[in-house]
């Protein structure tokens, strides 16, 4: 016991403020579309789904002289598309008929940009992903060896969002506390994101659960060589044939070729894939428009649809508003988690009992008893 309560203890003092970092920008994250519906122009407009309008509006973005790489298309709880370009930096937000309404050149400009940033990739790339990634795993650690540690005390276990008094005894039990009745919940999101985050926990899980399957093989795109963009393809027509293979699918994402020879693809969500932007693919010929491949998400090895269910279990994007709730209460617990840890860790370090110190008329009184006792 003595082991388990040295490791809860320095793992929660030494990435204790990691972990008020991703709680405290993921439950923000919770929020994002909301945030968007009420300070940008269109974006609390109904989905249009109708894909010659679709297509319309694509026609509009590509066709401008600063054509984008990439559209993420209109969703039912965001009413706008989100134009990416070559420079990642850069990026538009444009109503669904296409005209543009906001733009930035700087992730620092948009702020849901930055804290998604900051939330997955700790502003530093791929090296921060992967540090939040094992943060994920190590708060799970945190989770079970605190479980472990409240056992023996769970008879004084009280509810309570916040400590009763601001001292380090209280303090503490409440952080143990809080840290038992949140712990399930806890678990799923801090499990589902360090897959997300980590790849060899992702490509593991999928080939664990898929044995013998090409993985690769199956989400390749066709052995089809395109050919050179087109300045005339007809969008309208390409997005109604897309839906025709698809009929129960939403249009999510539209990708240009990025080299020579590539395709243009087309990511859609049909109606029971968690995932936002959906697995499923079609991809055209740019020289034409015309569909040259399709891949049913619904019809991938089970390895891949339980990696492709591990982002919407984690940033709350199944089960509507009362999901989104409960993972946005596991993000300020985690966020309460890991900025108290910190301070109790750092108050005292060796974990030594704290003597309360005495007032001196009660050291004179102690003074006076001793000298008064005949031993």
């Amino acid at each position: 016991m003595r082991l388990v309560r040295l490791a809860h203890r320095w793992t929660g003092g030494l990435i204790g403020l990691l972990l008020f970092v991703l709680g405290l920008t993921g439950t923000v994250l919770v929020f994002k579309d909301d945030w968007l519906r009420l300070v940008l122009p269109h974006a609390a407009e109904a989905r249009v789904s109708d894909p010659s309008v679709i297509g319309g509006a694509l026609d509009q973005a590509f066709a401008a002289p600063d054509r984008p790489r990439s559209v993420i298309l209109a969703s039912d709880s965001l009413g706008v598309l989100r134009l990416n370009y070559e420079d990642k930096a850069r990026g538009a937000y444009a109503a669904q008929s296409g005209e543009v309404v906001a733009r930035w050149d700087s992730l620092w400009a948009r702020p849901e940009l930055w804290l998604f940033d900051l939330h997955h990739y700790l502003l530093i790339g791929d090296v921060g992903k992967t540090i939040a990634g094992i943060a994920g795993l190590s708060g799970l650690g945190f989770v079970i060896t605190g479980v472990i540690l409240w056992w023996p005390t769970r008879r004084t276990f009280v509810f309570a969002v916040l400590p009763k008094a601001w001292k380090r005894p209280g303090i503490v039990k409440h952080h143990r506390d809080m840290g038992v009745w949140s712990a399930p919940v806890l678990a799923v999101v801090l499990t589902t994101g360090a897959i997300v985050a980590l790849s060899p926990l992702y490509d593991g899980l999928a080939k664990a659960l898929s044995p013998g399957a090409d993985l690769k093989a199956v989400m390749a795109p066709p052995e089809y060589e395109g050919g050179a963009l087109s300045a005339d393809l007809n969008w309208p027509a390409m997005m109604t044939a897309a839906q025709a293979r698809f009929p129960d699918a939403e249009a999510r994402i539209v990708a240009l070729p990025t080299k020579p020879g590539g395709l243009i693809g087309l990511r859609m969500r049909r109606a029971a894939e968690w995932l936002p932007n959906g697995r499923t693919q079609v991809w055209f010929d740019p020289a034409d428009g015309r569909i040259v491949g399709t891949r049913d998400a619904m019809g991938l090895p089970l390895g891949l649809r339980v990696i492709n269910a591990q982002y919407p279990i984690h940033a709350g994007k199944i089960g509507g508003v009362a999901y989104r709730l409960v993972v946005a209460i596991a993000g300020v617990v985690l966020t309460l988690l890991g900025s108290l840890a910190v301070v109790t860790f750092w108050s005292n370090p060796g974990g030594r009992p704290q003597r309360r110190r005495s007032s001196p008329s009660a050291r004179a009184k102690d003074v006076g008893v001793g000298r008064a006792s005949p031993d």
